[in-house]
């Protein structure tokens, strides 16, 4: 195993193109808005698809979920469909937005789209990282998140932060990015094989953090 490592804080990003949600927004739209800010911060070229305009409605496989993402100078994110959009995709919410359906409508918008919303996922370490930068002000939050992870390249771990209380994160590299990532939701991940280990009170604030990155809020 090798030796546990604590990392620095992640710098500051500066996001290029602004990505905007409507206010009092609905969770699938805070879920699309921070999903594609990410993906702007990534360097993803949705300024392309951005210059040539468009609206692609966003429909849950699963449930009434709908948004609307209007591409323009500013990306904006609204609830509900209003409209006769340019494209529509339906998409599984706890599936990293997979395609469930063929895209109807403009098919270069709707795959440049789900690009976006599909991105590859950072390194476990860098999503564990700003996980814990961006949650440290969730009060009773733990000092510490120390991330075990399993795989075929052998056993690896992860220390951030420093104090009294601890927290304890165990799972494949891919799971713990989505979850540090908010791509994966925490709950439904404990069904997936990742394992925590911590007090029923750590677990409720691990909870609201891994809301706090999943919806932005």
């Amino acid at each position: 195993m090798s030796a546990p490592t604590t990392v620095a804080p992640p710098p500051v990003r500066q996001e290029l193109v602004h990505v905007a949600i409507e206010d009092d927004a609905a969770p699938l739209v805070r879920q699309l808005g921070r999903t594609l800010r990410e993906a702007v911060l990534a360097g993803h070229p949705l300024d392309e698809l951005s210059r040539s305009g468009g609206t692609v409605a966003v429909r849950s496989h699963d449930t009434p979920q709908a948004a609307t993402i209007t591409l323009g100078a500013t990306i904006e994110v609204s609830g509900g469909v209003l409209a006769e959009p340019d494209a529509t995709v339906v998409v599984d919410l706890h599936d990293r937005f997979a395609a469930t359906e063929e895209p109807t409508g403009d098919a270069v918008l709707a795959a440049g789209v789900l690009r976006a919303l599909r991105r590859p996922l950072p390194h476990w370490r860098e999503a564990a990282a700003r996980f814990w930068q961006e949650t440290r002000a969730i009060p009773g939050i733990p000092d510490v998140l120390v991330v075990h992870v399993t795989g075929p390249d052998g056993p690896e771990e992860g220390r951030f932060g420093e104090g009294a209380t601890a927290y304890e994160v165990t799972g494949p590299a891919d799971l713990l990015a989505g979850v540090f990532t908010g791509a994966d939701d925490f709950l439904a991940a404990l069904g997936a094989g990742l394992q925590v280990k911590g007090t029923l009170s750590q677990l409720s604030v691990m909870t609201a953090a891994s809301w706090k990155v999943r919806f932005d809020v």
